[in-house]
């Protein structure tokens, strides 16, 4: 999008406000738009696909000692796996299959196109069926799983061989150690999208995964097991265009839950990502993950000081807030607001950037929400992130105070400008970003309209042109954004020109006597009743 398609966007919110109420669904909606890429960009804190590259225990794999096989195996040549695997020796065909495993397990530069361009992968899905040798069945997997780690030209090779279900076959091993690397493999090629996703969950990988997780007790099964399924249910959790299909959702969604109480860390962060996925779409997708009861657990996981699991459950509680009025209720009622005065004073500023993209929708919302974001004391801390944020999150700051101002109860505006918020949000006039521009003008009419209501126009006009706003508003007047220039130009022409000044001198006094603002001598940017 352009700066001036940006801009527009942003002057047909300004034209919206100014006519009507608002139209928080719209307002909500907008913010999806404005954070798409936020989140996009995020994505990689959870991996999509991973390489196993870990070494094993001598006797792990088969009743071959691995030291044995060393000898045989550690400077095979792709060609050398070709011919073993070819041949018509169990052992040789075992030897090479492992062969290939450790160079594809290479930390460096695993020559996986040079498999993929022997032929080899066919060969490999076909041993995944030797239930007769379950070291080949291991190893084959093994392989499989660092081919679909790689690029999505290498994980399709590895579909098109027909690996999808033999993996699913292989959930069902009664080896441990290989039903996990089929779980792996089955995460790596869900993990690269959407259409592959689907692919497995066609298959029917969800009812054997799930019932792996089956026990009474999720303590009782290996951590690293428990890890890997976790992960690779997140993945098919993962991706829009289409999102994953809602029965699949359903199917999946009261395994999530359970995960999200358990108390591995690296379970609960990719469940939580699990959940951050499921939840960013429209309002029929979040009521699925809502109605299960779970935001008490996520809001309890957003409290907590672990990064890796706070910031998918911020993501997750961002996404329920962009929804209905209800749905946000239930984050507020689970107690989420107590927490937001450390997230919106976090030292990583890319969790006080989401906390205040989460404010902005829950101040889209109803007055009475407003007034909860006020008694828990929120608004201090969003004029602290407009004062000294980083730009990104005092981009999420203002459109949290543009809602605000938009939706308040006149109280509520004139408790917003008495505790500073004006000279803040006037500074970041000078923002490069059009768009940004354009919200603060927004704000600064929402408040000139509130100011009117109770006849303090006036005064709110000595505080902008006390902390140096007046100039800033003028200046943008040469702005080369036509929206920007109109925009600065409107609230010039109605409050600042001289006709206007000779009309405040015959404004009456107000006889509101419940909102007399009066500016203290060396505070030009507070109100008091």
């Amino acid at each position: 999008m352009s700066a001036n398609e940006n801009a527009n966007a942003a002057a047909a919110r300004l034209n919206r406000f100014k006519n009507k109420g608002k139209d928080t669904t719209e307002m909500r909606r907008r913010r999806i738009e404005v954070n798409v890429e936020l989140r996009k960009a995020k994505k990689d804190d959870q991996m999509l696909k991973r390489r196993n590259v870990s070494t094993l225990p001598d006797d792990a794999t088969s009743p071959l000692q691995e030291n044995r096989s060393n000898q045989v195996s550690a400077h095979w040549t792709v060609e050398e796996i070709v011919k073993g695997v070819n041949s018509n020796n169990m052992e040789l065909q075992l030897q090479a299959t492992q062969a290939a495993r450790k160079l594809l397990s290479r930390e460096k530069q695993p020559p996986i196109d040079n498999i993929i361009r022997a032929g080899l992968i066919p060969k490999f899905v076909s041993f995944l069926g030797r239930a007769d040798c379950s070291p080949i069945q291991f190893e084959s997997a093994w392989a499989l799983t660092n081919i679909a780690s790689g690029t999505s030209e290498q994980t399709k090779a590895v579909v098109d061989g027909g690996a999808i279900p033999a993996f699913i076959s292989l959930l069902a091993s009664p080896h441990a150690h290989i039903s996990e690397q089929a779980v792996w493999a089955l995460g790596n090629i869900a993990g690269d999208g959407s259409t592959y996703r689907d692919l497995v969950i066609k298959f029917g990988a969800i009812t054997p995964l799930l019932s792996l997780l089956a026990v009474p007790d999720l303590s009782s099964l290996a951590s690293g097991y428990l890890r890997n399924v976790t992960w690779t249910l997140s993945n098919l959790c993962r991706n829009k265009n289409p999102a994953p299909p809602i029965e699949a959702i359903e199917q999946i969604l009261p395994t999530l839950v359970r995960l999200l109480h358990h108390d591995d860390h690296e379970v609960l962060a990719d469940t939580c990502w699990a959940l951050s996925y499921l939840t960013d779409g429209s309002n029929d997708r979040i009521e699925v993950v809502v109605k299960t009861g779970l935001v008490p657990q996520l809001v309890k996981l957003l409290g907590c000081s672990e990064l890796p699991i706070m910031t998918p459950s911020l993501r997750a509680i961002g996404n329920i807030v962009t929804g209905t009025d209800e749905q946000t209720q239930i984050v507020i009622d689970s107690g989420a607001l107590s927490v937001f005065p450390s997230l919106l004073s976090h030292h990583k500023s890319n969790i006080q950037k989401e906390a205040a993209w989460t404010m902005s929708n829950i101040t889209a919302g109803r007055q009475d929400q407003i007034q909860r974001v006020v008694d828990h004391g929120l608004v201090p801390y969003l004029i602290g992130i407009l004062r000294k944020g980083d730009f990104k999150s005092q981009k999420e700051a203002v459109w949290a105070v543009t809602n605000y101002t938009s939706g308040g109860t006149t109280e509520q505006i004139v408790y917003l400008v008495q505790a500073g918020v004006v000279e803040p949000l006037l500074n970041l006039l000078s923002a490069k970003d059009s768009k940004t521009v354009l919200v603060i003008l927004d704000a600064i009419s929402n408040i000139f309209l509130t100011a009117e209501k109770i006849n303090e126009t006036e005064k709110l006009c000595l505080m902008i042109e006390e902390c140096g706003g007046l100039d800033k508003i003028e200046a943008l007047q040469s702005h080369e954004n036509e929206q920007v220039y109109k925009a600065s130009s409107t609230l010039i022409e109605k409050y600042f020109s001289a006709e206007d000044e000779e009309d405040q001198n015959v404004v009456p006094e107000s006889t509101a006597a419940s909102y007399t603002f009066q500016i203290q001598g060396n505070a030009p940017d507070t109100f008091n009743f």
